[in-house]
């Protein structure tokens, strides 16, 4: 197996992510020589922290110009690594900083970049890329004989290395700090209770019949609203939504204040990776069943018995009225 480098920035303690450490584990199954490049503002953190992986070097570009993502520092902290490394397949997690800045570290070493991969393997003796296309319907297994070949894992598709830590030796690399951008600080948006946990073992899908007439004849949003987030305290789920829910807002409806287009699962949303997912007064379209293609166990609870969700797309419906049935449950989780 060829040389391989694995390549991660870290947090802002120092750490690396959750992220991070599953691409590490996949570059250690590889079976290859193994270096790891890192990029922050302190590293040493993060060396303690795999210090236990097995590699043979630990390379760093460290400083507090690699501190905040940016294309140009991390572009050329990438390519000096890669440079520094000498290695033939680059492995790295795919987040936001790396999605951005290593495809032009891959065209400055004449290499080839690719993003969204879900697994990377031996077949015959070289590297074999999964990736999926057309809105994850169709998955491909890629080999490439450019090199160096930049891959980026999805998070969620391999264990995270859990080794002991220890004391580990780091090689600094120059590289050059020169940006056009400055990082004047920092602005996030206001944020209400926390409702997206990609680690929960649960998602919790809400479709738009929760903002709909009820028995009574009319819509009770705000019940809805307490009862979702009831069960996602006392369960610690992640929120997710059908499109038609997070679109009512556009239309002058009724609306879940704590659900915006961030928790959208399906075609034009999240693809979560959750091991059990459970949908509330949701149909189960097709582009909003596609979403859940990761989701290892299905349940479903619908009033119509003939909705998609019965349609062999769960593993178990309910048909019963899922204002009673989350009361129900709430009631027995806070017993």
């Amino acid at each position: 197996m060829e040389p391989i480098l694995f390549l991660a920035h870290t947090e802002a303690d120092g750490t690396l992510a959750k992220g991070a450490l599953e691409a590490l584990n996949a570059a250690i199954a590889l079976g290859g020589p193994l270096t790891v490049g890192l990029v922050g503002a302190a590293v040493e953190p993060a060396a303690r922290q795999i210090a236990g992986c097995g590699a043979a070097r630990i390379l760093a570009v460290e400083g507090e110009a690699f501190a905040q993502p940016r294309y140009a520092t991390d572009a050329a902290a990438a390519e000096a690594l890669c440079r520094a490394a000498g290695a033939s397949l680059v492995l790295a997690p795919q987040t936001s900083r790396w999605a951005r800045a290593i495809p032009g570290a891959a065209a400055r070493l004449n290499g080839r970049a690719d993003t969204h991969a879900t697994a990377i393997a031996v077949a015959d003796g070289a590297p074999a890329v999964t990736r999926w296309f057309y809105r994850q319907r169709m998955e491909a297994l890629l080999t490439r004989s450019d090199r160096p070949w930049f891959v980026l894992l999805e998070s969620g598709c391999a264990a995270a290395w859990s080794g002991a830590p220890g004391e580990a030796s780091v090689e600094r690399i120059e590289a050059s700090a020169a940006s056009r951008t400055t990082v004047s600080g920092v602005r996030a948006p206001q944020s209400g209770e926390q409702t997206i946990r990609p680690d929960a073992k649960l998602l919790f899908v809400a479709g738009a019949g929760w903002t709909k007439k009820q028995p009574d004849g009319a819509a009770h949003a705000g019940v809805a609203e307490q009862l979702i987030l009831g069960f996602l305290r006392a369960s610690q789920a992640s929120l997710g939504g059908s499109k038609s829910l997070v679109d009512l807002s556009g239309e002058g409806q009724s609306v879940l204040t704590c659900m915006t287009h961030l928790n959208q699962i399906g075609q034009t949303g999240a693809t979560p990776r959750h091991p059990k997912g459970l949908s509330t007064c949701c149909h189960g379209e097709e582009p909003h069943v596609v979403g859940w293609r990761f989701i290892t166990e299905r349940r479903a609870v619908n009033l119509d018995p003939n909705c998609g969700w019965a349609r062999g797309k769960a593993d178990v419906v309910y048909v019963a009225d899922a204002f009673e049935v989350m009361r129900h449950v709430n009631r027995l989780l806070t017993r």
